[in-house]
């Protein structure tokens, strides 16, 4: 597989990564040649990169108060829909220009952090659209005392539906937290990756007028862990379980067609690991899952490492193992554009290794296509029309206490980093 450097612009100043995730807090998305940051002071910048040499090229910049951060973007309407994680939660709509069309603050229905703590804050998890409306998946966490003084997570979430105008068509509120949308021929799906509360479904597949339910599915194990991602197919989707680490392809109605192990619990040197299939992209010509970090069964710290962390599988349409390779590092999204998928390799918390940061670009059918290099950590990343972006933010580990890399958008076109 080649690899590559590519031009970049400077995104400015954020403080550096650190070798334990901290949650996304950029994001990007690619609209009639331009590329739309959101960056971690919430500031929207959009770059020119529709011409196939040269750097990106600033073409406006939207600056908000400083609330943290843009960690959600899609194209809508002529312009793009942003998402924040922040004390406000606010879904903003903003034109070709970056001037602001509208915005919702998301705490008037989920309620206010219980602390300023980042993993407190109203968090929009996932944007989709499907030209007509723009749907939204915003949660808020928060820690509860128990009758029996146990301390207790719980979400308040809420599924919404955006007309170009602003206007909320309607919402969809559980008590679970949603991580992934995907919408398409009138269907909403939702993937709620932890259910703690009376939601116990991992998947809900919504009416995209009405928001009222048209099935459900789960995969039925113990604990809070449901799905981690979803993709909506004309008959179906495909799902990925955070309950028992496999990939699932479902019928119309929620009926499971194949079921594909991918970080199941193994045993390595004596310690039963596993890791969850984040994230998932999927065609008529097949499937591709990323998986994540390892996991002990017991604890929270192992030297073992479960040989399908950190991998990207594709699957055939009958479920069929194609090929796998490695990521790199922790993915926090995908890119995606027909076949072909963008993966954003940030850290390995557990074994952190700088050569492996780099943007990794994946066919459906026939697996890896090229790589990116980057200095620092990839965290998001889109691809349309031959080219591929990509946010790096400089990070340091803390075993090594050297800065690496800078926070700016990498550009490339899909074609210069193609196999030879």
């Amino acid at each position: 597989m080649s690899s590559q450097r590519a031009p970049t612009a400077d995104l400015g100043d954020v403080a550096p990564a650190r070798s334990r995730h901290g949650g996304r807090r950029s994001a990007v998305t690619l609209t009639d040649g331009l590329a739309v940051v959101g960056t971690a002071d919430g500031d929207l910048t959009a770059f020119d990169v529709s011409t196939e040499s040269g750097p990106p090229r600033r073409r406006w910049r939207y600056e908000t108060d400083g609330e943290p951060s843009v960690v959600a973007a899609v194209p809508f309407d002529g312009g793009l829909v942003v998402g924040e994680r922040s004390a406000r939660g606010e879904i903003r709509c903003h034109d070709a220009d970056g001037d602001l069309r509208w915005r919702y603050e998301t705490r008037t229905d989920l309620g206010d952090p219980q602390q300023e703590t980042r993993f407190l804050l109203p968090f929009v998890a996932s944007l989709a659209t499907d030209g007509d409306r723009c749907y939204a998946a915003a949660r808020r966490y928060e820690r509860r005392t128990g009758d029996d003084g146990t301390d207790r997570r719980h979400f308040e979430s809420v599924v919404y539906a955006f007309a170009p105008d602003g206007t909320v068509d309607w919402m969809y509120r559980t008590d679970g937290s949603p991580i992934s949308l995907d919408a398409d021929d009138g269907r909403v799906a939702v993937a709620y990756n932890r259910c703690p509360g009376d939601h116990q479904h991992g998947l809900v597949v919504l009416d995209a007028d009405g928001g009222d339910p048209r099935w459900m599915w789960d995969p039925g194990t113990d604990g809070q862990r449901r799905a981690g991602d979803v993709v909506l197919l004309e008959d179906g989707a495909v799902v990925t379980s955070h309950g028992d680490y496999c990939g699932y392809r479902l019928d119309g109605g929620g009926r499971e067609r194949w079921t594909v192990p991918l970080a199941t619990p193994t045993d390595v040197g004596g310690d039963t690991v596993y890791a969850y299939p984040n994230h998932v992209h999927a065609t008529d010509e097949g499937a591709v899952f990323v998986t994540g970090n390892t996991y002990p069964e017991e604890g929270r710290e192992t030297d073992a490492r479960h040989p399908r962390e950190h991998t990207a599988v594709g699957v055939s349409p009958d479920g069929d193992r194609r090929w796998d390779a490695p990521v790199g590092g922790f993915a926090s999204g995908l890119g995606t554009d027909g076949p072909l998928l963008a993966v954003p390799g940030a850290q390995n918390f557990r074994d952190r290794d700088a050569d492996d940061h780099a943007l990794r670009l994946f066919d459906v059918a026939d697996g890896p296509v090229g790589t990116l290099d980057t200095d620092g950590v990839v965290t998001a990343a889109a691809v349309s029309d031959r080219i591929a972006v990509a946010v790096e933010e400089p990070v340091v580990y803390h075993d090594e206490g050297r800065e690496r890399g800078a926070y700016r958008l990498h550009k490339t076109t899909t074609g210069s980093v193609m196999r030879p």
